[in-house]
Parts: C-alpha cells; sequence; structure tokens
C-alpha cells in the first residue's frame, strides 16, 4: 500500500480508516489507471498527483457513507475516485493559478511544467472524473457531479474578481461553500444517493457532508494563522496577506473596528501596506478571534453529529463521527 494517504501521518491513528483501508487503495488504483495507454507525460503527472497524497478525506467520506447506507461496492468505489479526481484537478488548476511551487512539501505541476501543459493536464483529470461518475449509471448523481464543478469554478472567479478585501460574513460563508463545502456536501449526497434509502436520508447526508465541510475550510483559515508554515505549506497569514478575509479576521474586525491595520485593510490598501498586513496576523493570532472560530466550526460538527445519529448504527457511523470529530481537531 502506498504510504503517503494522510501525507506522511500514520494512518492507525485514525480510528476512520480502519473499516475502508482496503477500499482506499481500490480507489487509488482506479484513479492511477486513469491514464493508463495515454501520453506518458499524463501517466507520470498523475502518478505523481497520487503519491503525493493528501488526506483522502472526500473519498472516505463516500466510502464510510455508502458502506453504512448499503451501496453497491463497485459503484461506490467509482464515485469515490470521481470525487477525489474532481478534488485533485481543482488542485492542479488552484496551484498555477496562485504561483504554487510546493503543495504539501512536494513540487506541484507547474513547478515544472509550462502553464499549458499543466491546464491541459488538468482538464485531463476532470474528463476521466467526469467519465467514473458516468460509470455509476446514475443520472443525477452526474447531474450533481456537473452542478457542483460548476459551484467550484464560480467561486474561485468570484474569490479572484470581488472577495479581496471584503469583510462580509455571507460573502465568506458563501465562498467557503463554493470552495469546499460543495464537494463535501457531494461526496455524503452522491454515496447516499447510490444507496437503496429514501430520499430523507439522503437529504440528512447533504447536511451532515456541508456541515463537516463548512468546518473543514473554517479550520484551514485558523491554521493560516496558527499553523506551522512547513506542514500548512504556506506563509502564515497568506490569505490575508492577500487581501482575503477570512472568518478569524472577520472576527477581529467586528471586536476591534478602529484598529490602524483594520483601516488600512478595509480602505483597500492591503497590496500597498504590506507591514501593516503582516502586524494585522500577529494581532489576529494573539486575539480571541481564533478560538470564536474555532467554536464555530465545532458547533458545526456537533450538528453534523447530530444528523448522523438518525443514521443506521454501526461501525461506519462511528468511524463517520470519528472523522468528524478529526476535522475539527486536526493540526494541517
Amino acid at each position: 500500500m502506498p504510504p503517503d494517504y494522510f501525507s506522511g501521518e500514520n494512518l492507525t491513528q485514525y480510528p476512520f480508516i480502519s473499516p475502508i483501508q482496503a477500499s482506499i487503495q481500490e480507489v487509488e488504483d482506479l484513479m492511477r489507471s486513469q491514464a493508463r495507454d495515454r501520453h506518458p507525460e499524463l501517466q507520470a503527472a498523475l502518478d505523481h498527483l497520487i503519491i503525493a497524497g493528501g488526506k483522502r478525506v472526500r473519498p472516505t467520506l463516500v466510502l464510510l457513507t455508502g458502506n453504512m447506507l448499503g451501496a453497491e461496492h463497485d459503484r461506490l468505489i467509482k464515485t469515490a475516485a470521481a470525487v477525489e479526481m474532481l478534488h485533485t484537478a481543482t488542485l492542479v488548476h488552484d496551484d498555477l493559478i496562485d504561483g504554487a511551487l510546493l503543495r504539501r512539501g512536494n513540487p506541484t505541476l507547474n513547478s515544472h511544467w509550462s502553464p499549458a501543459a499543466t491546464v491541459l493536464t488538468g482538464d485531463f483529470i476532470f474528463a476521466r472524473a467526469a467519465k467514473l461518475a458516468a460509470e455509476t449509471d446514475c443520472l443525477p448523481l452526474m447531474k450533481l457531479f456537473a452542478e457542483t464543478l460548476a459551484i467550484i469554478v464560480n467561486g474561485e472567479l468570484t474569490q479572484l474578481f470581488s472577495s479581496r478585501g471584503l469583510a462580509n460574513r455571507e460573502n465568506y460563508d458563501q465562498r467557503i461553500y463554493a470552495k469546499t463545502a460543495s464537494l463535501f456536501e457531494m461526496s455524503a449526497r452522491a454515496a447516499a444517493m447510490i444507496s437503496p434509502v429514501d430520499p430523507a436520508k439522503v437529504e440528512k447526508m447533504r447536511q451532515f457532508g456541508r456541515n463537516i465541510g463548512m468546518a473543514f475550510q473554517i479550520l484551514d483559515d485558523i491554521l493560516d494563522f496558527t499553523g506551522d508554515q512547513e506542514a500548512v505549506g504556506k506563509p502564515v497569514g497568506s490569505d490575508l496577506l492577500q487581501g482575503l478575509i477570512t472568518l478569524p479576521t472577520l472576527y477581529f474586525i467586528e471586536k476591534y473596528p478602529q484598529d490602524a491595520n483594520v483601516v488600512t485593510l478595509l480602505n483597500g490598501n492591503f497590496s500597498r501596506e504590506p507591514k501593516a498586513m503582516t502586524n494585522l496576523v500577529q494581532s489576529i493570532r494573539e486575539s480571541e478571534s481564533i478560538e470564536l472560530s474555532l467554536n464555530n466550526a465545532r458547533s458545526l460538527v456537533e450538528e453534523a453529529i447530530l444528523i448522523l445519529n438518525q443514521m443506521p448504527a454501526g461501525e461506519e457511523r462511528q468511524a463517520l463521527e470519528d472523522l468528524a470529530r478529526y476535522i475539527v481537531d486536526r493540526k494541517n
């Protein structure tokens, strides 16, 4: 088994992996096979992306949900692989847009390929993800897959063009839903859709996925301030340094609206006053805004667990609860 599913972390410390460890291997094998007999550079690129790993939270969510609800195994593996390939393709494009040379300490594709080759590789991965979704023979799932991709892309465009320096909770919630929670929502919902359950359970799992996805991104935004730079893979406070206002900053602005550095940010001068933004990052790190944001994420997870308690009891439900709690306890 490749050792890197959780970015070098020890898999055995995560009890939610135990019920689906063999299935995760099947998912990765299926992902890797998608470039077979294609241009050798495509196979090399896909192998590189898979080996680089990641937390595999989304396919884990798919597999645990489907197993809990009685989904057919082959369709479930294809759904999990489609979800993770969609996620992988968005990361390829994100790294190019951001000019990132490293992700999780590994070189990105765009660090040694041209922009054209990187874009085309991301497009290929999107296409193969869509093919896997189609192979589930579930038309509603295929529609959901396409709609989720549209939500993600629209969210990225909104962030690029109209979110810099914007201190608005509604905008923030919409942005993190599009960026992250929509794919978590799709993961849980899609697994339920291919399971022999009624629409009410599908809706409950959609809500569960959305909640833990929102919590996941809030935690990412907290770690942007508090995490180890090497573990997080980007400079501390990198979002704020680019003018992106996340939940810890929103809480800080609410508490200290007259802070000189806050005024600089809200006046749109973040790019011209980098020292002010660096000082603001430090102030937020030392403030109660971090704990307030963490409490928000924890509340979302507790709501998700209440929803989950309405699902069939068993090993998978417990693993999903453990996964939800891990999301707000993780350090990277």
